[in-house]
């Protein structure tokens, strides 16, 4: 694709799961790649397999250090690291926090490093893999559903506010995808997601199609259209069904 052929990319989480398969794609379509995860290991395991630099940290800190091993120009920046926080309203408050931090503020924190320079050379595209969870919810993980919600509207906000100075963004929705992250996602993992799960290959040929046609909302799961359509015009039937899945899930 001559749009990221020899771009400067960088890809968060990209240890495993969606994060690596993106990594694998860009390089695969010619970009120059960094590769960022907490897990060192991962990290450069991945980077070695497709010619990319590993940067391995915490993806609210990574820019700095990912602009220079680039050259001194981050062209994409994919902010896929996430984390998986299930539990209720009663979660422990360091559970609120660091889903927040995560899911949201590293997100934040990223634009705020990359818009200067987007801004003064009029183009830059950020990627936000947020989860259908934002579109929607997810029984049984109230942290990582209000928290993806956030991170929807964070790139709905950059989205709106600069694309007509040049920058792109696009917020990827998937529901199920066979990572690890479904696997932490537990029994409401199992009943609500696994029937329907992708590959993390899958989420980076939707990006790529929506890169293509210059799309906002990426939809790896073209049903979750549907479903948000119904969440947005019959609020109090969608609540209602969603309410039957989480008491089938608490068995009830």
């Amino acid at each position: 694709m001559s749009t990221v052929q020899g771009a400067g990319v960088v890809v968060t989480g990209a240890g495993g799961g969606i994060g690596a398969a993106l990594a694998r794609r860009f390089a695969a379509e010619g970009a120059r790649v960094v590769v960022n995860d907490l897990d060192a290991d991962k990290t450069k395991l991945i980077a070695d397999e497709i010619g990319a630099t590993a940067v391995p940290g915490d993806a609210s800190a990574v820019v700095g250090a990912a602009r220079e091993a680039l050259g001194g120009q981050v062209d994409v920046y994919c902010a896929n690291a996430g984390l998986a926080s299930p539990g209720d309203a009663f979660a422990d408050e360091q559970v609120w926090a660091s889903a927040w931090d995560v899911n949201v503020m590293a997100h934040v924190r990223a634009a705020r490093e990359l818009l200067p320079d987007w801004l003064e050379r009029g183009s830059g595209r950020f990627v936000s893999t947020v989860s259908a969870a934002g579109l929607l919810t997810m029984v049984g993980a109230a942290p990582y559903s209000v928290t993806k919600h956030g991170a929807l509207a964070f790139a709905e906000w950059l989205s709106l506010t600069y694309r007509h100075r040049g920058v792109k963004v696009h917020a990827i929705c998937p529901q199920g995808v066979r990572t690890d992250m479904l696997t932490a996602a537990g029994s409401a993992g199992e009943l609500v997601l696994a029937p329907t799960a992708i590959e993390p290959e899958d989420v980076a040929d939707a990006l790529f199609e929506g890169i293509e046609a210059d799309r906002f909302l990426i939809l790896p799961h073209p049903e979750v259209a549907d479903y948000y359509t119904a969440r947005a015009t019959d609020p109090d039937r969608w609540l209602g069904n969603m309410n039957h899945l989480q008491r089938k899930w608490e068995g009830v």
